[in-house]
């Protein structure tokens, strides 16, 4: 069992800013920390081996250890008002969408005192019915259920009301659609003896209140699935009248008694659910449940949440959503003068020597860059794959391998709580795919150290620590370079490349803003030069959120490599309403950036680069300057091989610009490695690394009209060959001629 973990509330800082770390040490054992500069993560004996500098500040030393929870499960907190507490009789409502009915007791909208059980619940049974629960605050607690199951994802008008005079309840389950044979309508009236005691706190949605750790709510009876159009009105509502509330039509006689209509069409950009009564009993949505879905009214005329917002007015919450742990911070780091800029991280350990890192970047003090090359650190994709449980839940994984999926500590421990969320090629316990991702808790797969579930190669190969292999060379070359992050581009811009000649990439830099993408765009555009030395790269759209730090959105639509696929309608980002999915489909290929675009990935074994016609034109002389080598990269530490994993080809149907030179192009890669899907219109045989031509990564070269130029290397694993023989290696060569002659300032 992992025993102590952390996260960091910033991903980059420069020199006089402070960053914050907070800890969990989870026997509440006291703890060492001090900050580290990371050189090479990867713990391959065949490589460098795990490399660090340890740097002096006076963060340095003890603290005292304690347990700090993670507290998952989304919802809506409302707060206390006079006209919740003058309730009386009430009728509470609301459209659902239930995707795991029966699978426990589960809360639809709450004013409940959890010590005293007084108040109400409006929710579903254990059985998935609709059900009204009362608590009178002297030990008394009642239910009445519908008595009839709820069909999975299907909408219902869950309703229920409360006569003080007579005492009475009565619950309403009201389908949205009638099937044969289906028995899952009922109105059903009881005297339960037990009144709605008095409550003092907020009202919920999707959860109820059980107590506080600290700050924060801890809550219970978390609701998966869609809610549109909760209302609570303080009068008894019949049948008739909880329909004419849905719709807003009620009687002038009964408007006066509406408490709250809650339209979660309004502001879906945002957290905030607006009340659209006259008392504006106004929300908060607490660890981002999904907004911009289809509600129960949806008509399909349009997929575009921004063309019809009526028609999108559910908001789907699961059990485990999480955005920021909200934790105690333990210790702060004000970046001192002089540290140049790089990959740091903050080392906690306890005395039996188990630790844990939480990486962050340190940029170059505003307007002085320490160097002509920045490397481009993809927190994005960092993000998108945090806390992935794809060894443990991804029943395709090992297929898709051609290995057994090698479980890690962090593998079990992130299996065994569920609470520190999931990545964005994970599914939520609904089973509905995970849109949202959050740096604000332990992401335990971007760490030094780390050891992929892909281990089979025995390499840290993928993400964090593969990007190391790149800096590592740079340090070994004696190259100096600084960094920034994807966050930093994207709220900065192309001004975050102020200064800088060469921009350098990860090894898998998948995932882009718009803002991203154009300031990219305007780097390469003014002379800039960019060294792509992955494969994956700008493939799919994704989106910050506008006023939450640390949180993107990626909507998985009808094409690419997707671990899930997002429902027909809900295509478009919630945080800003553009459409979501590959960049390819919204007409930028990654092929119009770098020259080449993702073709094919496998995960067995990599293979070698071939020269080709274009490594012989005078143009791209400088890059095969002492490399008189036929084969390329016949060798790395990421399956013995410079091209593998992922692959990208230059296609000029795509966007590769015509005055590209195809250097090399690898070959002989196993049928493990498949085409992507969407390359292909029908299913056809021949998709395999033996027999497609589509399956090879090439190596690009090409001029930009202002002096600049792009080199592109397509493959994950090339920067796994960088330390081969002591980094004395075609690989090496390769990658060093590019960077010297983009670095020299001599217009192309």
């Amino acid at each position: 069992m992992k025993k102590i973990l952390g996260y960091s509330d910033k991903i980059s800082v420069r020199p006089g800013e402070t960053i914050s770390f907070m800890v969990s040490s989870i026997e509440g054992t006291a703890f060492e920390a001090s900050i580290i500069r990371v050189i090479h993560g990867d713990t391959n004996p065949k490589g460098p081996g795990f490399r660090y500098e340890s740097v002096a500040t006076p963060v340095d030393g003890s603290y005292a250890g304690r347990l700090q929870e993670a507290l998952a499960g989304s919802y809506v907190v409302v707060p206390d008002h006079r006209v919740l507490a003058a309730l009386k009789s009430f009728t509470v409502q609301a459209m659902i969408w239930p995707t795991t009915p029966g699978q426990g007791a589960q809360t639809l909208v709450a004013r409940w005192d959890e010590g005293r059980k007084a108040g109400f619940i409006l929710g579903l049974d254990e059985a998935g019915c609709a059900c009204l629960t009362l608590g009178d605050g002297k030990g008394g607690v009642k239910t009445v259920s519908s008595g009839k199951p709820v069909v999975a994802r299907e909408w219902y008008l869950a309703a229920a009301s409360w006569d003080a005079a007579s005492g009475t309840v009565t619950v309403h389950q009201i389908p949205r659609v009638a099937y044969g044979k289906t028995d899952d309508e009922a109105t059903v009236t009881a005297q339960p003896g037990v009144a709605a005691g008095t409550v003092a706190g907020p009202l919920l949605m999707a959860a109820h209140p059980v107590g506080a750790v600290g700050s924060r709510l801890r809550t219970a009876g978390h609701y998966n699935g869609k809610i549109d159009s909760p209302a609570l009105t303080a009068a008894v509502l019949d049948r008739l009248g909880i329909e004419l509330n849905l719709s807003g039509r009620l009687p002038d006689a009964l408007k006066a008694a509406v408490a709250a209509r809650w339209d979660f069409s309004r502001g879906i950009t945002g957290e905030t659910v607006f009340d659209a009564s006259p008392n504006l009993l106004h929300g908060e949505t607490v660890n981002l449940p999904v907004r911009a879905m289809k509600g129960h009214n949806w008509t399909g005329r349009t997929l575009c949440w921004e063309h019809a917002p009526e028609e999108y007015g559910a908001i789907h919450f699961h059990d485990d959503d999480l955005y920021d742990c909200g934790w105690e911070v333990d210790f702060t780091l004000t970046v001192p003068d002089g540290l140049k800029s790089g990959l740091y991280a903050a080392h906690v350990r306890l005395p039996d020597g188990q630790e844990d890192f939480m990486p962050f970047v340190i940029r170059a003090p505003r307007g002085k860059p320490g160097s002509k090359a920045v490397f481009l650190v993809p927190t994005a994709s960092y993000m998108a794959y945090a806390n992935e449980h794809m060894p443990t839940d991804a029943p395709l994984a090992e297929l898709l391998t051609g290995q057994v999926a090698v479980l890690y500590p962090n593998d079990v421990f992130l299996a065994e709580n569920r609470n520190f969320g999931g990545s964005c090629y994970d599914v939520h316990s609904d089973g509905s795919g995970i849109c949202y991702t959050s740096r604000l808790r332990p992401i335990l797969n971007m760490r030094p150290n780390y050891q992929s579930w892909l281990g089979g190669f025995g390499s840290s190969l993928w993400q964090f620590n593969a990007d190391t292999h790149i800096t590592d060379w740079l340090e070994a070359k004696g190259y100096a370079f600084d960094c920034i992050t994807d966050e930093d581009l994207h709220y900065e811009g192309v001004e975050a490349l102020d200064g800088y000649d060469v921009v350098m990439t990860g090894t898998h830099p998948e995932y882009h803003s718009l803002e991203m993408w154009d300031a990219m765009d305007a780097f390469k555009k003014r002379g800039g030069r960019l060294m792509y030395l992955g494969a994956n790269g700008w493939y799919w759209r994704v989106a910050y959120h506008p006023s939450k730090p640390g949180v993107l959105e990626v909507r998985r639509n009808e094409d690419g490599i997707r671990a899930w696929a997002a429902e027909p309608g809900e295509y478009y980002h919630s945080f800003t309403g553009e459409y979501g999915g590959l960049w390819r489909r919204n007409a930028r290929p990654p092929q119009m950036m770098a020259g080449t675009g993702f073709t094919a990935q496998g995960f067995d074994i990599s293979s070698y680069y071939r020269r080709q016609p274009g490594a012989e034109d005078p143009r791209a002389a400088f890059v095969f300057e002492g490399v008189a080598d036929e084969i390329i990269g016949d060798f790395g530490l990421i399956g013995d091989g410079a091209a593998g994993l992922e692959l990208d080809r230059a296609d000029r149907l795509l966007g590769t610009p015509p005055n590209a030179l195809v250097l090399a192009s690898s070959e002989n890669h196993t049928d493990i490695y498949l085409v992507v899907c969407e390359e292909i219109l029908i299913n056809y045989p021949g998709q395999g690394g033996q027999e497609s031509p589509l399956v090879r990564a090439d190596m690009v070269f090409y001029e930009t009209p202002a002096g600049g130029a792009v080199f592109s290397t397509s493959s994950i694993a090339w920067a796994g060959s960088l330390s081969h023989n002591g980094y004395d290696n075609n690989v090496s060569r390769i990658t060093e001629n590019v960077l010297k002659r983009f670095l020299d300032e001599t217009p192309f």
